[in-house]
């Protein structure tokens, strides 16, 4: 991708997919095929960016290490079992391996975060240059560069500051000034060779460190350190099925997306990627949705971490606690990791954007959206903690219940619906019903645990919702659940019907409506999250289809007794993953990966299909595992 400083042009943007991606669990950094970071933002996720050339080639900032010529092959691989990724340089002279981790934080929120880049040739011999061109605050903050004496550089803004370390004894060799470090423009290079069995690397940190020699021993004993992290972690997983390895890559890259001092998931760690190439549909994702992370309770509990599971419950606990008494309703749709919701979107006017994308957007003006379905997610994600024994307190049953009562006030107006669209609100059928699971769910806690509620009020409101959407959500000439009352047009989002219990997965409504979708919301396995040009959404342009919806359509498929269906189509979307085994938000027609990435919803979705999908293998078509959907109903 990189040329050399300044060369950076619209056309050297790597595809989404060419990515692998690597955190401490506090921020992430995007690393490309030829061994560039061009999106790392600090000190968390919803950070300005330092480095952002994903986003502008030009002006967004990289930090680079590459063979000193163009006639390389590359290939990415990450440390089996850990989040350690591995680019391999094969050049005539000889082959490289560059090693990037960030030691993982897991304590309290710190502006200290630690990127690790050490390169090491392990056949024949290998020249190389590598860059450092950090641009803060998305490329609008200017700084200055302080030499450190040959230990490295400090790259200092008004309000940041980035050092650069060196790590180890100088072993470089080539030209006179091989392995020093040069100033060129506002960026830093360093240019030598490495013979086989040798080693060379850098360390950035935020936080305002000054630049020193970072002994190799202690380097070698942090990746140590770091593998061990990631290896203990996954070997807690229970999942024993037939997909180990892409489950485990899906795990670990949903911890990486996890905000340590919060429990906090965000559904992706970039903003800005495009859902068509071009096109305006380019959304910041590093906020932590409801909807999205109470999906991962599913996923989570369903390989054993209860401890992530339970974070996250805290987390959204939280959240209802403190919008107590407010006017607004009981829950936002979306906060920062830190649980704050100052999510202002405006639009960063000189950045290019992705291969000319525009308008590229940091916030999220969907935040003060209405969405009413967030309540049935997050009621079911406390319902089936609470059946795994994370039983909530007395104050929390007190302010659930609050929320429910809301609900029954409120589940019977217009909302903006899942998918966010900016077309105006509707009376949304996968919000009514989602409504119905918040009620049941919290009819069920109730019972089961004997909390006071007032429970005819809420089964009369719940039942008053399953017999609107079965008259209101239903389309007699379609023959198929929709949209929303006013339309026929098909929603994927109701795929999940089955999987709350809301219908039976072989009523004939049902498998109607799964006909219907899979006439014309599916393409060859993907699925198409709705037809925007039968739905007007507010937006120009299309998009690709929906990861979670084709994983969504896996399930519904084993559930109705489509096994085989149900598992060829699962085979064919792994297919579809990036070398890494990561997935972005959407499919492209030929294959190519679209939006934010790695995408949150997709790597949990894939989870939860492997994981439902090996049970009924086991057992049967349309039989689920009842460790995981124990209390739900229909099933």
């Amino acid at each position: 991708m990189v040329g050399g400083l300044g060369t950076l042009m619209v056309d050297d943007y790597p595809n989404i997919a060419d990515h692998g991606l690597i955190g401490d669990l506090q921020t992430a950094a995007l690393i490309d095929t030829n061994g560039t970071i061009d999106w790392f933002c600090a000190p968390r996720f919803d950070s300005p960016s330092v480095f952002g050339s994903l986003l502008d080639a030009e002006r967004g900032g990289y930090c680079s290490v590459r063979p000193d010529t163009d006639d390389y092959v590359s290939r990415q691989l990450y440390l089996p079992n850990t989040a350690i990724l591995i680019t391999r340089f094969l050049t005539e002279e000889g082959v490289g391996e560059l090693i990037d981790f960030m030691p993982v934080e897991e304590g309290e929120a710190t502006d200290r975060h630690r990127l690790v880049r050490m390169l090491r040739v392990v056949r024949g011999t290998m020249s190389f240059v590598a860059e450092v061109m950090p641009r803060f605050d998305y490329g609008r903050a200017s700084h200055r560069i302080v030499p450190g004496d040959g230990m490295g550089a400090k790259f200092v803004s008004d309000d940041f500051s980035l050092t650069l370390h060196r790590v180890g004894d100088p072993v470089l060799h080539g030209a006179e000034r091989a392995g020093h470090i040069e100033l060129v423009g506002d960026g830093i290079r360093v240019t030598g060779s490495l013979n086989a069995g040798e080693m060379a690397g850098v360390m950035l940190e935020t936080g305002g460190a000054d630049p020193t020699r970072i002994p190799l021993d202690e380097m070698n004993a942090m990746q140590l350190e770091t593998t061990r992290f990631w290896r203990d972690w996954n070997n807690r997983s229970t999942y024993r099925g037939r997909w180990r390895e892409m489950v485990a890559r899906s795990a670990m890259t949903l911890k990486l997306m996890t905000y340590a001092p919060t429990g906090a998931l965000v559904a992706a760690p970039t903003a800005g990627l495009p859902e068509q190439v071009g096109g305006e549909r380019n959304w910041d994702y590093r906020y932590t949705w409801i909807r999205d992370a109470s999906f991962s309770v599913y996923a989570l509990l369903g390989l054993g971490y209860t401890e992530e599971a339970e974070a996250f419950v805290a987390w959204l606990m939280d959240r209802v606690h403190e919008s107590v008494g407010t006017d607004s309703g009981p829950l936002k749709i979306m906060y920062r990791v830190d649980g704050t919701s100052d999510l202002v979107e405006e639009t960063l006017e000189d950045f290019a954007g992705y291969r000319g994308s525009r308008p590229v957007r940091i916030g999220n003006g969907a935040a003060d959206q209405l969405q009413l379905d967030i309540y049935g997610e997050a009621m079911d994600s406390i319902h089936l903690a609470d059946t795994h024994g994370l039983q909530l307190p007395h104050v929390g049953w007190t302010q659930i219940s609050d929320m429910l009562d809301w609900v029954c006030d409120h589940w019977d107006q217009p909302d903006e619906g899942i998918w966010e669209t900016r077309g105006g609100t509707q009376n949304f059928t996968y919000g009514r019903f989602m409504c119905w699971v918040a009620l049941d769910r919290g009819i069920r806690l109730a019972q089961s645990r004997g909390r006071p509620a007032p429970i005819l009020r809420w089964r009369e409101q719940r039942d008053a919702i399953y017999e609107e959407v079965m008259k209101d959500g239903w389309h007699a000439e379609r023959g198929a659940f929709v949209q929303h009352q006013d339309t026929d047009v098909l929603d994927a989002s109701l795929l999940v019907m089955p999987l709350m219990g809301f219908v039976a997965p072989r009523d004939p409504m049902w498998l109607s409506t799964l006909a219907a979708m899979d006439a014309e919301l599916v393409s060859d396995s993907l699925v198409y999250r709705y037809n925007p040009s039968a739905s007007p959404d507010g937006l120009r342009g299309s998009e690709g289809t929906f990861t979670l919806c084709t994983f969504w359509y896996v399930d519904a498929l084993a559930r109705s007794g489509y096994l085989e269906d149900a598992q060829l189509t699962f085979e064919k979307m792994l297919t579809y993953a990036n070398h890494l085994g990561l997935y972005a938000e959407e499919i492209g027609l030929t294959g190519e990966q679209l939006g934010n990435f790695p995408q949150a919803f997709s790597h949990l979705s894939l989870i939860n299909a492997a994981v439902n999908l090996d049970y009924q293998l086991d057992h049967g078509s349309g039989v689920v595992d009842p460790v995981l959907t124990k209390g739900r109903r229909a099933t």
